[in-house]
């Protein structure tokens, strides 16, 4: 599998271009659709699953430094539900997580993905103005489409970034659900 396979399948999958082009409608800037909608599809194409994983979260995400009220995200998580409810959607800023994640300021979306916690979610997809799928993957589509779990460059480097890396692979217990994930732990000398 390739880009342009996963592209392919994101195209071809009516649910994920309908929450596609009700997240574009919010004309945001810098947004995307991260994480479990990307890595989720990956996973069960490989796993010749007929039926979508449920996911915890539909994760958009844009960047805007001129305004971080995390109320302007929940106001802008109604607007998608109006458009399609029964969707568990997430909106983030990602101009103010980083102070929530106790990290440096990202500089735009993407920056904030390649710094999420494992390279197989750190995947984003959008649409362009004629509706075509642009899909960024900053650590890379390797390990996603090899059913590989390993962190990224950036949560390795502290103690307190691998321990989150560490908490997250257990509470998350991929592999119940995809039986052929290999998960890569940090064995640190902290």
């Amino acid at each position: 599998m390739n880009e342009e396979k996963i592209i392919a399948l994101i195209n071809e999958d009516q649910w994920m271009m309908e929450i596609l082009k009700a997240a574009k409608s919010l004309n945001l800037p810098d947004w995307w659709i991260c994480a479990g909608f990307v890595r989720s599809k990956i996973w069960d194409t490989l796993h010749h699953f007929s039926e979508r994983t449920p996911l915890p979260d539909i994760d958009v995400i844009y960047f805007d430094p001129t305004n971080v009220d995390e109320l302007v995200e929940k106001n802008l998580e109604k607007k998608l539900t109006s458009l399609i409810p029964n969707i568990p959607w997430s909106i983030k800023n990602e101009a103010r997580m980083h102070i929530k994640s106790n990290m440096p300021p990202y500089s735009s979306s993407v920056d904030a993905i390649s710094k999420f916690p494992e390279t197989a979610t750190a995947l984003g997809v959008k649409l362009d103005e004629k509706d075509n799928v642009i899909l960024t993957a900053p650590c890379g589509i390797y390990d996603v489409v090899h059913l590989q779990v390993r962190p990224t460059a950036f949560f390795t480097e502290t103690k307190e970034r691998v321990e989150i890396y560490e908490e997250r692979m257990a509470k998350k217990n991929w592999q119940a659900t995809w039986s052929k994930l290999k998960v890569f732990h940090t064995h640190s000398s902290w």
